[in-house]
């Protein structure tokens, strides 16, 4: 396997300690990235290969149970980029950043938006929980601060007072959502990743991202399921 034989170089290691430092880092970032390191530790850089570029740090990350993985952002459809670590497939990979009450509350927070119709869950539901916690009430004032915390390190996105999984959150979480919410959680049926704001098919039930809509109906006159072939009732913004 030429992947596997392929050497990792100080550009490489570059790549992936930025990558690791950001948690998690847009498309176009790491095309810069990418070409950066390239450049500066003068290896041979090819503006296309950035997967290429990846899968050889994944072929050495692989004995560690590492590795970095693409995700699509559900409001645009943009590639983002974070480093997933596999041994670690549960909320715990959050542990050592997090109280345990603080780890209650975005369990909580997370288990409204996965259950939600749109995957969002108002501030004022998830402030509701704060003093219903097991491991001990919290005030809605340090409630409000946990959630911003989060916000800021990429596990929530907040917009207008409306909580949703972050991009970072969906690449590094999506074995465990899809196993610990086996019922309501689904994947995308164009692009085949996790969807939690999605639209979804009144006839078959099947979901789509609403970037994954938009590009699938562009150009067709009629809007029908890529399965069932009944009429996609959802409005497409």
């Amino acid at each position: 396997n030429a992947v596997m034989a392929a050497q990792m170089t100080d550009a490489h290691r570059r790549f992936l300690q930025v990558l690791m430092s950001n948690g998690i880092t847009e498309g176009s970032e790491a095309r810069k990235l990418h070409q950066h390191c390239c450049e500066t530790d003068k290896v041979y850089y090819a503006q296309d290969k950035l997967d290429d570029f990846i899968s050889t740090i994944n072929s050495h990350l692989q004995p560690l149970f590492m590795q970095i993985r693409k995700g699509l952002s559900e409001d645009d459809g943009t590639a983002h980029y974070a480093v997933v670590n596999l041994a670690e497939t549960e909320v715990t990979k959050m542990a050592s950043d997090y109280t345990e009450i603080e780890l209650e509350l975005f369990r909580k927070t997370m288990d409204l938006i996965i259950v939600s119709e749109n995957g969002f869950a108002s501030s004022t539901d998830i402030l509701n929980l704060a003093d219903q916690l097991k491991t001990k009430k919290m005030k809605k004032k340090e409630a409000e601060q946990v959630l911003k915390g989060f916000v800021e390190d990429k596990w929530l996105s907040e917009k207008n007072g409306e909580y949703t999984l972050h991009t970072r959150c969906i690449i590094e979480m999506e074995q465990y959502i899809l196993s610990n919410y086996q019922d309501v959680a689904r994947k995308c049926n164009i692009c085949h990743s996790l969807a939690i704001q999605s639209q979804v098919c009144e006839s078959c039930g099947i979901g789509m991202h609403l970037p994954c809509v938009r590009k699938y109906f562009r150009g067709q006159t009629e809007r029908r399921c890529p399965k069932c072939n009944e009429f996609w009732s959802c409005d497409t913004p």
